[in-house]
């Protein structure tokens, strides 16, 4: 494999929405590129970078895959090395996306000519903003019925702005279309329908001239508008030459001032290698971009975003660090994305940030403070991994066996470190309870989930501590089904689905106060301990306050804080349903002990029947914990959204308008929360979505506390069967 200088390399990410044909156009490039004997089918499991065995039985991508296409554009000696990242387009899978994109230096979106632009459409829009990436638009599938350039091309301008401007026209429509008219070069692309994408150029149709002209004059009139020369020179002669033309345009993309779009027809193999042409002429090399940005410390492990921890901040990253893209830089490594093979083992996909990582290089994992030795470096084509002799600043490759690095990692020269922001990923919206089917399957879970956890930082898995249920949690159930299909087909573990219990509280309402006395008389030495309490009710989130207020040696100090474990005991295993007592404050006023009798236990035993006995008099009530949640669809979803909200027992807090868009904010009971994320995609078509997060809790209404409180007496009479 030939090895690639920087200014001959280009990432590009393959985004947009779902069906869109993201992976058969990647397959469809590397065909016309001369790298696979055939055009490979995704719906018959032939695709190049959708190789995963769920991807394949699914037909849909679920995971970003790489590829590469090596390719000599017109006027060009050397080839370039084109990287393509094919993304997920569903949004169950955005996550992944958005991970990715990370190593792109430009963005291709796919926008269905039928369908025009969708949901996914918009967030990969965000991305590119938020990553500061060039974008060009592809209309994909013109070959369908009902399929128009110009009505996608609108839908575009409209949501997108002017700076959407074609730089190709397509020949025919719908089952007439043969190709492409290049409003640059101003000629006609054809292709025979025999799929080998081979185009013979010719004079624009007459029929198509005087479109194409009017569409060319429009497209020297954007490129020149922002660029003062260009502008004298457009002003002189009524246009611009080729050349001229051409160098304005790569200027405005990589200014993110204009967004080209162009049609093409990738099932059938159709425009293909004008893409080609286009990816290697007008977008720019990883050099060209702006300097990278790291910190000069390591973000704070506690906070950062790793498999199975939780969302967070990072922390503890010091100061800024710029460093150019490169050869002549240290070199500094980012791993974007890990893969967990059943045979190879770890595989580590990352972007060489500067310097040149030579084949056998040790380099330092500057997260984790370990040495790590990359042996075999490869490039992907997908499944298939090429080793190469070394890889240049700005290009991307992958390394197994990696002992200790992760998404997220950065790696380099020792001396010179620098640490790269991880890829901030929304929370996880759906949660599910997981059970092993069987004691074997319960051995192997754990280790078979933290695999799976590398290759998706998105998914969260842990123990529930109050329910004591594992907890997985995702996107949406189908991502979380994925999970479970790995875990039986990869790793032979057979697991069950359960709705998570809801983590309710209980609480009390009103002051009381109580004894607790213990005293048994046995042969020996007795127990003894009396210990009076009060209680009384706190605001919510304060947890739970002891005070000690005993006087003249009632009861001894070293058995005061064996009261307190006795309340705090009791308290945790809750009074109206098992759930654990908060918000209350215990003061200990008065007690009894014996010399000989008394003891730690005595007295533990003694707090916890003085609070029972008090939970019988303070008014006890549960509490359900109620989560912010903010909902963002298409504005015309608005009206049927708030209605389910407000039959979800859900308050509206307010609304705002972003583009198109609606935002919803509101609070509702997480209860009612828990197959919100099915509703939502029915009533907007799947081009809803949410965030929540927890915002505090409050009270049960008393019809739903007594629904709670007969099936958790239920479900312990359950138990009681199972263990008998």
């Amino acid at each position: 494999m030939k090895v690639y200088a920087g200014e001959n390399v280009r990432n590009v990410g393959v985004t947009g929405h779902g069906d869109t044909g993201k992976t058969s156009l990647v397959t469809a490039c590397l065909f016309a590129a001369g790298h696979s004997e055939r055009l490979g089918r995704v719906a018959e499991g032939q695709s190049v970078t959708d190789f995963d065995e769920e991807e394949i039985e699914r037909k849909v991508s679920i995971w970003s895959a790489l590829a590469h296409a090596e390719w000599a554009g017109p006027g060009q000696n050397d080839k370039v090395k084109i990287n393509f990242i094919d993304t997920p387009g569903y949004n169950l899978f955005i996550n992944d996306t958005k991970a990715a994109l990370v190593a792109a230096d430009s963005l291709l979106i796919l926008v269905d000519a039928v369908s025009g632009p969708e949901v996914v459409t918009e967030k990969v829009w965000d991305y590119a903003i938020e990553y500061e990436l060039p974008r060009v638009f592809l209309v994909n599938k013109m070959d369908r019925e009902n399929a128009s350039f110009a009505r996608t091309l609108a839908a575009l301008q409209e949501r997108f702005g002017r700076g959407v401007v074609p730089v190709a026209l397509p020949l025919g429509e719908e089952q007439s279309f043969r190709g492409l008219i290049d409003l640059i070069g101003m000629k006609a692309w054809s292709y025979e329908p025999d799929g080998l994408g081979k185009a013979t150029l010719s004079d624009i149709p007459a029929e198509q001239a005087e479109a194409a002209k009017r569409a060319h004059e429009a497209l020297v009139e954007m490129v020149a508008e922002g660029d003062d020369k260009l502008m004298e020179e457009f002003f002189e002669k009524g246009t611009l030459p080729a050349e001229d033309l051409g160098a304005g345009l790569r200027a405005a993309l990589r200014a993110l001032r204009l967004h080209p779009a162009l049609p093409a027809g990738g099932l059938r193999n159709l425009g293909t290698d004008y893409l080609l042409n286009f990816i290697a002429d007008a977008l720019p090399s990883p050099l060209e971009r702006k300097e990278t940005v790291g910190f000069s410390q390591p973000f704070d492990p506690s906070t950062a975003l790793r498999a199975g921890s939780a969302q967070g901040k990072p922390g503890g990253q010091g100061e800024k660090v710029t460093r150019k893209v490169s050869d002549a830089e240290p070199v500094a490594v980012f791993v974007w994305k890990t893969l967990a093979d059943p045979f190879a083992g770890r595989i580590s996909y990352f972007k060489v940030q500067s310097g040149v990582l030579k084949n056998d290089a040790t380099l330092q994992n500057y997260t984790r403070g370990t040495a790590e030795r990359f042996q075999h470096i490869s490039v992907a084509q997908g499944k298939k991994h090429t080793q190469v002799a070394e890889l240049h600043a700005g290009d991307i490759g992958v390394v197994g066996k990696l002992k200790e690095t992760l998404t997220g990692d950065t790696l380099g020269d020792k001396a010179a470190p620098i640490y790269y922001p991880l890829v901030k990923l929304p929370e996880p919206l759906i949660s599910f309870a997981v059970e092993p089917k069987t004691r074997q399957d319960e051995e192997k879970m754990s280790a078979a989930m933290h695999k799976i956890l590398e290759e998706d930082p998105s998914l969260r898995y842990g123990r529930e501590a109050q329910t004591r249920e594992f907890l997985l949690s995702g996107s949406g159930q189908q991502h979380i089904e994925v999970v479970v299909s790995k875990l039986k087909k990869r790793y032979g573990v057979e697991v069950t689905l359960k709705a998570p219990k809801v983590p309710y509280r209980e609480t009390i309402r009103a002051k009381a106060e109580a004894e607790g006395k213990h005293k048994k008389q046995t042969g020996g030495r007795g127990q003894f301990g009396i210990a009076r309490v009060k209680v009384e009710p706190l605001p919510r989130g304060t947890g739970f306050e002891f005070v000690d207020d005993v006087f003249g040696g009632a009861i001894p100090r070293n058995f005061i804080p064996s009261v307190e474990k006795g309340i705090v005991a009791a308290a945790e295993r809750g009074y109206l349903a098992g759930y654990p007592v908060v918000d209350f404050r215990v003061i200990l006023y008065d007690g009894q002990y014996h010399e000989v009798d008394s003891s730690d236990i005595a007295f533990k035993i003694a707090g916890s029947l003085a609070f029972k006995k008090c939970m019988e008099q303070a008014k006890p009530a549960l509490l359900e914990p109620i989560m912010n949640i903010e909902v963002y669809a298409p504005q015309e979803f608005s009206g049927d959204l708030m209605g389910d909200i407000n039959a979800r027992r859900g308050r509206i807090q307010g609304m705002d308008t972003r583009g198109s868009s609606t935002v919803i904010k509101a609070q509702m009971p997480m209860a009612e929360m828990l197959d919100f994320a099915t509703a939502l995609t029915s009533l907007t078509q799947g081009r809803g979505s949410y965030h929540m997060e927890f915002a505090h809790y409050d009270f049960v209404p008393h019809e739903l506390e007594q629904k709670i409180i007969a099936q958790s007496k239920v479900g312990k009479e359950e138990e009681v069967e199972e263990e008998a």
